[in-house]
């Protein structure tokens, strides 16, 4: 199992690199000039050609591409991502609260949705084709299939408008937390239930239930071997979920005015905040590298045949 982890992760290196030079590329081609946007936040009247020269020297983009680059991934290496173009202060200042404060709402979220898919996903199985089946479906296709930002927005006027029960912006207390997380669990608890639910039906016709069931095994405990079968597949889907909801939260924290990562990678798209930007998406890269990764040796754990893949 220790071979197979040590393979996993240094799979995973090439993939960090190749995503990390493609993100300082992009930002390369992007029209506006870097040291231009810099000369722009700092408020100078005329920009002469001298000045985005002295600039470009100064801040080293003068030099070759990929000196520039790997210049750029040894200080990233060292959480050391540049100073804002906008504000002045080290990227890392801006992103490391904003990180925080997404993460937290992540996890809260991620939790809600892998208990509410697990639970949703075992009683669907056990009462396929009943009353309570086709109703959870039915509302989870229902809910999944409407806009985030209008969804939210219903929340909103009724909770906070309507009720006054709960605040509309920021993360004051608790109750901060309530409407965030129920419409990302609303958004994605729809789809990973049907996951688990199918899973769980897979594993209802397998031949190992009807023998447990023959020679006299509980109904509790052959449960319990389909749900510790049937979560094996879940597990890269779970694993997963958090980057994906730590990179799809942009539209959420807009709407509730979250000061996390979606609400600060939108003004720094809005200000051209090139440091800022490029943090952002190597930071989400490397969660979706890491969870893949996590998720992999996880399944290798679970299922041993697995590690004679690589």
């Amino acid at each position: 199992m220790g071979l197979y982890i040590v393979k996993r992760v240094l799979l995973s290196v090439p993939l960090l690199l190749a995503v990390s030079f493609l993100t300082f590329v992009f930002i390369h081609l992007s029209p506006m000039d870097p040291a231009e946007v810099i000369l722009h936040a700092q408020g100078v009247p005329k920009i002469t050609e001298e000045l985005i020269m002295q600039t470009k020297a100064e801040l080293g983009m003068d030099r070759p591409f990929l000196v520039q680059y790997f210049h750029w991934m040894a200080a990233c290496l060292q959480v050391d991502f540049g100073n804002s173009y906008v504000t002045g202060k080290p990227v890392w200042s801006l992103l490391g609260p904003a990180f925080l404060n997404t993460l937290k709402l992540t996890l809260v979220s991620t939790i809600a949705i892998i208990l509410l898919s697990i639970g949703l996903g075992i009683i669907c199985a056990w009462r396929e084709g009943r009353m309570l089946d086709r109703s959870v479906r039915g509302v989870s296709f229902f809910l999944t299939s409407m806009p985030s930002y209008w969804l939210g927005a219903l929340m909103i006027w009724f909770f906070a408008v309507k009720l006054n029960l709960l605040p509309t912006s920021g993360m004051n207390s608790y109750q901060s937390y309530i409407l965030p997380v129920v419409l990302i669990t609303v958004n994605y608890a729809g789809i990973y239930f049907r996951i688990v639910r199918s899973s769980v039906l897979s594993n209802l016709n397998e031949d190992y239930v009807l023998y447990g069931r023959a020679c006299g095994l509980s109904e509790k405990t052959v449960m319990l071997h389909i749900v510790r079968n049937s979560l094996q597949v879940a597990v890269s889907v779970f694993c997963m979920a958090v980057p994906i909801i730590l990179g799809s939260t942009v539209v959420i924290e807009n709407i509730f005015a979250w000061p996390g990562l979606g609400t600060l990678s939108v003004n720094s798209i809005l200000s051209r905040d090139f440091p800022v930007i490029q943090a952002y998406v190597l930071i989400l890269a490397a969660a979706f590298v890491f969870f893949n990764t996590a998720s992999d040796i996880l399944n290798a754990a679970l299922n041993p045949r697995l590690r004679n893949d690589l």
